[in-house]
C-alpha cells in the first residue's frame, strides 16, 4: 500500500499515515505563472495499491484539478489500484436540476474522476447519497456522524433535542438524533438565492431544551446563524451546532464565533486556514478514514463499520 497526499489538506493525511504507521509518499507539485499544475510522483507506483487524500476545498477548481492529474500520473505510471479518497466532495450541492439550463456538476465531477482513472472512491458524508449513483465504480460512503455524536455524549445534555435545519437534512438529523436518543425538531427555509436562505416555520417541541441543529455542512455561516436565532424565538435553553464540513466561506468564523450558539463542532474534512476560537471544536476523521483504508487494502468488508449508505 503507497499512500499519497494532495495539497489540500497535508495535516489529516499526516494523521491518517500515523494511524496506519506508514509514511506518506513523495510527490513534486509546481504551479507554472500562467496557473497551470504539474505533479510527479518520486518513487515507483508500479502494480501497487496506491491511495490519494485530497479534499477539494477552497481554491476548489486548483484542488480537484491536481487530485486529476495525480490520478492521470498514477495510471500511466501503472499504479495496480488507484483509490481517491475525497473527504469533502466538490460541488455536492449542485447534485440534481432545480431549474431549467442548469448542470448536474456533481455528475460531470464523478465523470471527470472517472475517465481519469479512479477505481475506488472514499468519501465523508456526501451532501447527497445519490452521488454514489453517478460512479461506475466502487464508492464507499463513510460518516462521521458517530465522531460527532460521541462528542455531544460527553456534554451531558440534558433535555436535549436535535434539529435539521432544512427539510432535506432530516434523515441525516435523525440517525445523529438516534446516536444520542434524543427527539427531532426541524426548520423549514427557502432558498432565494446561493448561499442564502430564510427560515420560516419549526416543527417539533424545543421549549425548555438544549437544541443541538445537525448540518453535513457549514459554508458562510449565515444560514446557521439565523436558525440559531430563530430557536431562541421559542424559548429553547442553549443552542449548539454540529457539522461534518467546516467549509467556513469568507468572513464565517467570525460570523459564528459571534453568534449566540454555545459551541461549533465540526470534522476536519477540511483545513481551516484562519485562527478561531474554543466556541468552534473541531474532531479528527483520521482514524475512521484509516481503518476504511485499511479494510479496503485488505478487502474487508467496509459496510460492517460504517453507515454511509443509509444518508441523504
Amino acid at each position: 500500500m503507497l499512500l499519497f497526499s494532495g495539497s489540500a489538506n497535508p495535516e489529516l493525511t499526516d494523521k491518517i499515515a500515523k494511524q496506519l504507521q506508514t509514511k506518506i509518499g513523495k510527490v513534486t507539485r509546481t504551479k507554472f505563472k500562467n496557473g497551470e499544475i504539474y505533479v510527479r510522483f518520486e518513487e515507483s507506483v508500479r502494480g501497487a495499491d496506491v491511495f490519494v487524500v485530497q479534499p477539494c476545498g477552497e481554491p476548489v477548481n486548483d484542488n480537484f484539478m491536481e487530485l486529476l492529474i495525480m490520478i492521470d500520473a498514477l495510471k500511466r505510471a501503472s499504479a495496480g489500484m488507484i483509490n481517491c479518497v475525497i473527504p469533502h466532495y466538490p460541488y455536492a450541492r449542485q447534485d440534481k436540476k432545480s431549474e431549467g439550463r442548469e448542470p448536474i456538476t456533481a455528475k460531470l465531477v464523478a465523470d471527470l474522476l472517472t475517465i481519469a482513472g479512479t477505481d475506488r472512491m472514499i468519501v465523508v458524508d456526501l451532501h447527497t447519497a445519490t452521488i454514489q449513483g453517478f460512479f461506475d465504480v466502487p464508492v464507499d460512503h463513510i460518516t462521521a456522524i458517530p465522531i460527532i455524536a460521541n462528542y455531544f455524549k460527553t456534554k451531558k445534555i440534558k433535555n436535549g433535542v436535535v434539529v435539521s435545519p432544512d427539510v432535506g437534512g432530516v434523515k441525516r438529523a435523525s440517525i445523529f438524533a438516534a446516536q444520542l436518543n434524543l427527539p427531532l425538531a426541524i426548520l423549514d427555509k427557502w432558498r432565494p438565492g446561493p448561499n442564502m436562505a430564510k427560515v420560516n416555520h419549526l416543527v417539533g417541541d424545543v421549549d425548555g431544551r438544549e437544541a443541538i441543529i445537525f448540518d453535513d455542512m457549514i459554508d458562510t455561516g449565515g444560514t446557521m446563524v439565523e436558525a440559531v436565532d430563530f430557536l431562541y424565538r421559542f424559548n429553547v435553553k442553549k443552542v449548539y451546532v454540529g457539522a461534518t464540513h467546516p467549509i467556513f466561506s469568507g468572513s464565517a468564523i467570525e460570523i459564528l464565533e459571534n453568534s449566540r450558539a454555545e459551541e461549533i463542532v465540526v470534522a476536519d474534512t477540511l483545513p481551516i486556514k484562519k485562527n478561531y476560537n474554543n466556541k468552534i471544536k473541531v474532531l479528527s476523521i483520521a482514524g475512521l478514514l484509516a481503518k476504511t483504508i485499511k479494510k479496503v487494502y485488505h478487502c474487508d468488508s467496509v459496510s460492517e463499520m460504517f453507515k454511509g449508505e443509509y444518508l441523504v
